[in-house]
């Protein structure tokens, strides 16, 4: 039981990091209709640019508070010059424009930074405690604790803020809200900042227990995704939701069914993906829509 407890809350650490990411790709997906296939790309890019100022001589939160700003500035920056003179065209041109950002982003981390592998520190001392007789890692809690920190400032903010209320009703009556004063196009492009902030996150607590390099986060964002897919790629709820059950699915798997072996987590999660979705196929928390004709 100890040992099942163990891998739960571990489980939890790591799908708090595919809940952030899947959050992303759900702020972005219900005021475009569009996937952004670039959101891990975004967060690798953003997680250099945390490396390079610890590097330099940041500490690690200062890094991680620049990071986000920086994070923030530029997934603006990305909307308002490549997202926008599109964003009339067809959904395929756009997610078109996406792939495309995906391997502009890959490439220039690899010219910038080469793609040896980096070393990415941790703020969180690499122990575990004693609870109950389940030993708990600090690293888990701590990147859980961060996780659920910034998810909270995000609901704070789109529930009690006039700010996050017209961004919410820009996503979900633009044309009404344009009636009502509302700057839509404005308020997209705070989406993708917010989104841009969300995977910058992900991707400095996942970097400590992988290496960084410029294809870091291409598995996790396929976890990112079935987790959005899977909660309902509309509702914020789900996409949270969605990334604790895969990443505590995933650990219990590798767990009591390591005959599978690792290479076949993602095979398995997908699995159980699609088992769900013939289910409920507009995802668990997603409301099914039912026009008249």
């Amino acid at each position: 039981m100890a040992d099942f407890l163990q891998q739960v809350v571990s489980g939890l650490a790591t799908g708090s990091i595919y809940a952030s990411l899947a959050l992303a790709l759900v702020l972005i997906h219900r005021s475009t209709q569009v996937i952004n296939f670039a959101q891990g790309e975004m967060a690798t890019f953003t997680t250099y640019i945390a490396w390079t100022l610890v590097d330099r001589g940041a500490s690690y939160w200062l890094a991680f508070a620049l990071t986000l700003v920086a994070a923030f500035v530029g997934g603006v920056a990305l909307e308002r010059v490549i997202i926008r003179p599109v964003e009339r065209a067809s959904i395929l041109t756009i997610v078109m424009v996406t792939i495309g950002l995906l391997v502009a982003l890959n490439g220039a981390m690899g010219w910038i930074w080469s793609p040896e592998l980096k070393s990415f520190p941790s703020p969180f001392p690499n122990r575990g405690v004693d609870v109950g007789g389940v030993t708990i890692s600090l690293q888990d809690v701590g990147v859980l604790g961060v996780t659920v920190v910034v998810v909270a400032l995000l609901y704070v903010f789109f529930r009690y803020t006039k700010l996050g209320l017209a961004m919410r009703a820009a996503a979900v009556a633009p044309d009404a809200s344009r009636l009502a004063g509302v700057r839509v196009s404005w308020m997209l492009a705070l989406g993708w900042g917010l989104a841009a902030v969300l995977g910058a996150v992900s991707g400095m607590m996942v970097a400590p227990s992988v290496f960084l390099e410029p294809n870091m986060m291409q598995v996790v964002v396929i976890y990112a995704f079935a987790a959005a897919v899977l909660g309902g790629i509309n509702s914020p709820v789900g996409a949270i939701v969605g990334g604790l059950a895969i990443g505590v699915t995933i650990n219990l798997i590798g767990t009591y069914a390591d005959f599978l072996g690792p290479e076949l987590n993602l095979p398995v999660a997908l699995l159980i993906l699609l088992a769900v979705l013939l289910v409920r196929p507009s995802g668990l928390f997603d409301r099914v829509v039912v026009q008249r004709v």
